[in-house]
C-alpha cells in the first residue's frame, strides 16, 4: 500500500467515527452504553487498563507503560491505584492536582505526554468516545442540558451521576438557537487531539511580565465586541484557553511551581470545586484532570512559602525516581539510540550494560544492612539472585530510603557521552570500554559534579568495568566450550547421579567397568565450590536440589540444570574453569597455529551468530579477554 492509500484509508477512518445526532439520540446511546459518560479522570484511568494489567510478585504492572518508560513499575503502580483508580471512583483525591516530583530527565514530561498520546488514540476508540454539544468552545458535556431539577430521576434511570453547568456559549445558543428545547440540541463525537486543542491543554510558563492569564481561561474579542455591545456576552468572549479547551480532558501544566501566583489562583477553586472564573461570567465548569511536573528542589522552596498552603493542600505529590533497575536502563539508552541517525552503528552487546551498571551505582545509597555492598544491592535490585539473601531483604532495602533514586547521574548525561562515542569519525562499532571512557572523560565538564562526587563516580566507573570483565570472560568462555548445552546436560546428569547415592547412602555403578563405586566427593565438590557453597552447607545444598527434582516430578515435568540459578551457575563455572587454560593460549597466542586459529574462527562465528557481535567487536572481545586472562 502506498502512502496516498495510507492517506486515504486514515480519512475514511476518521469519517467513520465521525457521529451527530441530537441530545435525544445521545441519551439513547447512553440507555446502551453509559461509558461516554465517565468522568476525565476515569476515562484515563480506563484508557490505561484498556492496554492490559499484569500481576508480578504481588505488584500490578500496566501494559500501557512498557514502550516508553522503563523501571518504574512500583512508582506507577502506585500512580494508577492511588490516585487514577480513586478519583475515577469520584473520591476526593480527583478534586486535587497531580504534581509529578522527580530529578531532571527521570521520565516525567515523558509520563504526561503517554497520558496525552494515550487518550488521542482512546477517543477514537468505542469504549473512549466523547460526545459534545455541537460548536461549544469547551466540547460541552451534553448532559448538563438536563436541568437540576431532572438529575436525580436521571440519575435514578441511568446509573449516571451529572456534575456540572452549561458554559455560557451552550447557555446563549439553547436559549436563541433552540428556544429552550433540549432534545433538539446538536451533539457531535469529538477526537481528544493537541494539535486540534481539543480536550488536551498544555500550558508553559514565560516572562511573568508578558505572559495573560487569558492564556488559561481565555479572552475578550475586541473585533465581536461593538457588534455585541456588552463584555458579558459570551459571543464577544473567545473562550480558547488552556483550561477551556483541556475540558473533559487533560491539562498539563509544565514546570508549574515556576508560574506566577497568580496564575495559580485560578487552581484553588477549578480543583476544589470544578469551576472556575473567566472574564464577566459566572463560574465556568470544568471537567479535567491537571497534571504538572517539577523537580524537588522547587517543590521545597513553594512549600516554605507560607502563602502557598492553600494550593499545596489541593496537590498529590507522587515521586517519579529515577529507575534502579541496570536492565531497565539499558532499555532506556537503547530507545533514545534507535531514534538518532546513528543507529546504523553498532553496539557491541554489554556496552549500554555497562554505562547502566555506572549511572545505577550513583543512584543508589549505602545501606545499613550487613553484608550488601552497592553492587549486590545492585542485583538484587535487577531481580538477580544473590547468595544469601531473599524477596524479604529485598523488599527491607527497598523501603530503607524514601527517597532513593531521587538523586545521581541522569540518563541524559549518559545518552550524551554515548553519542560523543558514536559520532567519532570512521567507527564501525563500538564497545563497553569505549563508552565508559567517554563517561569518564566527560565527568570533568560536567559542571554540577562535586570533586567528592568525582571521585565516587570514578570509582563506579572503575567497578562498571569489572563487571564488565566478568561478563567479556564469561562470554568467551562460553563460545569456546563446543555444543555448550550439552557438555553441561553430562556434566549435570553425572552430579546429580552422585547427589542421589550420597543422600540415600548408597553407591553408584560405573557405566564401563559395572563396578559399584562411592559417590565422587571430588566431582561434586568441584562443581559446588564454583559458588561458595561450605563444606558444612553442602548436604543441604545437595537435598535442595533433591527436593526441587521430586517436585517438578510431581507436575509431570523434567528438571534441567537451568532450572535451578544457582545449580546453573555452578556447573557454567566448573565448565569455564575447565577449559580457561584452552582460552587463555587460544586468544593471547601472537601467531596462532592452524587449529588455534580454526578455533578463533569458530568462535567468533559463535559470537556473532548467537551472541549478536558483529566481526570488529567478536575479534575487539577475543584480544581484550585474552589480556585479562594473561593478567
Amino acid at each position: 500500500m502506498d502512502i496516498f492509500e495510507r492517506i486515504s484509508a486514515y480519512r475514511a477512518e476518521n469519517d467513520a467515527l465521525a457521529w451527530s445526532g441530537t441530545f435525544k439520540d445521545y441519551v439513547e446511546l447512553l440507555r446502551k452504553d453509559p461509558a461516554p459518560a465517565m468522568t476525565a479522570h476515569a476515562r484515563v484511568y480506563e484508557m490505561i487498563r484498556s492496554y492490559g494489567v499484569e500481576e508480578v510478585a504481588g505488584h500490578k504492572k500496566y501494559k500501557f507503560f512498557e514502550q516508553e518508560i522503563y523501571g518504574l513499575d512500583l512508582a506507577l503502580e502506585k500512580l494508577v491505584e492511588e490516585y487514577f483508580h480513586s478519583a475515577a471512583k469520584r473520591l476526593d483525591v480527583r478534586k486535587r492536582i497531580l504534581l509529578l516530583m522527580g530529578p531532571v530527565s527521570g521520565g516525567k514530561s515523558t509520563l504526561v505526554t503517554l497520558l496525552k498520546r494515550g487518550l488521542e488514540k482512546f477517543s477514537r476508540t468505542p469504549a473512549g468516545a466523547v460526545y459534545a454539544i455541537e460548536g461549544c468552545p469547551m466540547h460541552e458535556d451534553p448532559l448538563h442540558l438536563i436541568p437540576h431539577e431532572l438529575r436525580p430521576a436521571f440519575e435514578e434511570e441511568f446509573g449516571i451521576r451529572i456534575e456540572g453547568e452549561l458554559c455560557p456559549v451552550c447557555q446563549l445558543k439553547l436559549r436563541t438557537d433552540y428556544a429552550g428545547n433540549i432534545e433538539r440540541v446538536r451533539v457531535e463525537r469529538v477526537l481528544f487531539s493537541e494539535a486540534n486543542r481539543v480536550g488536551i491543554g498544555t500550558f508553559s510558563p514565560s516572562d511573568p511580565k508578558s505572559q495573560d492569564i487569558a492564556d488559561l481561561t481565555g479572552s475578550i474579542d475586541f473585533s465581536t465586541i461593538t457588534e455585541y455591545g456588552s463584555e458579558s456576552d459570551p459571543r464577544a468572549y473567545r473562550f480558547d484557553g488552556e483550561l477551556n479547551k483541556a475540558n473533559r480532558g487533560l491539562m498539563e501544566f509544565q514546570e508549574m511551581l515556576k508560574c506566577d501566583e497568580k496564575f495559580l489562583w485560578n487552581l484553588l477553586s477549578l480543583t476544589q470545586e470544578g469551576n472556575f472564573k473567566a472574564g464577566r461570567f459566572a463560574l465556568i465548569s470544568a471537567d479535567e484532570l491537571i497534571v504538572a511536573h517539577t523537580n524537588e528542589a522547587e517543590y521545597k522552596t513553594f512549600i516554605a512559602n507560607k502563602k502557598n498552603e492553600a494550593l499545596q493542600s489541593r496537590m498529590i505529590i507522587m515521586p517519579i525516581p529515577y529507575n534502579l533497575k541496570v536492565s531497565e536502563e539499558e532499555k532506556i539508552y537503547a530507545k533514545l539510540i534507535a531514534q538518532s541517525d546513528m543507529s546504523h552503528i553498532h553496539i557491541a552487546p554489554h556496552a549500554l550494560r555497562a554505562a547502566a551498571i555506572f549511572s545505577i551505582l550513583t543512584r543508589l545509597k549505602e545501606t545499613k544492612k550487613q553484608g550488601v555492598d552497592l553492587v549486590k544491592k545492585m542485583r538484587l535490585y535487577n531481580g538477580q539472585e544473590v547468595e544469601g539473601f531473599k524477596d524479604a531483604d529485598l523488599k527491607e532495602l527497598q523501603h530503607e530510603y524514601l527517597d532513593e533514586g531521587m538523586s545521581g547521574v541522569d540518563p541524559r548525561y549518559v545518552i550524551n557521552r554515548i553519542s560523543s562515542a558514536l559520532i567519532k569519525q570512521d567507527l564501525a562499532c563500538i564497545n563497553a570500554l569505549d563508552i565508559l571512557r567517554a563517561i569518564k572523560d566527560g565527568l570533568d565538564q560536567h559542571a554540577s559534579i562535586t570533586k567528592e562526587e568525582r571521585e565516587r563516580y570514578l570509582n563506579f566507573v572503575a567497578i562498571a568495568r569489572k563487571e564488565y570483565d566478568e561478563l567479556a570472560k564469561k562470554e568467551v568462555q562460553k563460545a569456546f566450550v563446543y555444543s555448550f548445552e550439552e557438555s553441561a546436560k553430562t556434566l549435570f546428569e553425572n552430579y546429580l547421579d552422585n547427589i542421589e547415592a550420597y543422600c540415600s547412602w548408597t553407591k553408584i555403578r560405573d557405566p564401563l567397568t559395572d563396578e559399584e563405586m562411592d559417590p565422587d566427593e571430588r566431582l561434586m565438590r568441584s562443581i559446588e565450590e564454583q559458588i561458595g557453597i561450605s563444606e558444612n552447607a553442602k548436604k543441604a545444598f545437595r537435598e535442595e536440589i533433591l527436593i526441587r527434582i521430586s517436585a517438578y516430578s510431581r507436575k509431570g515435568k523434567k528438571f534441567q540444570y537451568h532450572h535451578h540459578d544457582r545449580l546453573r551457575e555452578a556447573i557454567e563455572k566448573k565448565l569455564f574453569a575447565d577449559l580457561k587454560d584452552i582460552v587463555k593460549i587460544t586468544t593471547s597466542t601472537k601467531t596462532p597455529d592452524e587449529n588455534q586459529l580454526k578455533r578463533i574462527n569458530e568462535v567468533s562465528k559463535r559470537l556473532m551468530d548467537e551472541h549478536g557481535y558483529c566481526p570488529v567487536c567478536a575479534n575487539e572481545l577475543l584480544r581484550y579477554v585474552g589480556s585479562l586472562l594473561n593478567r
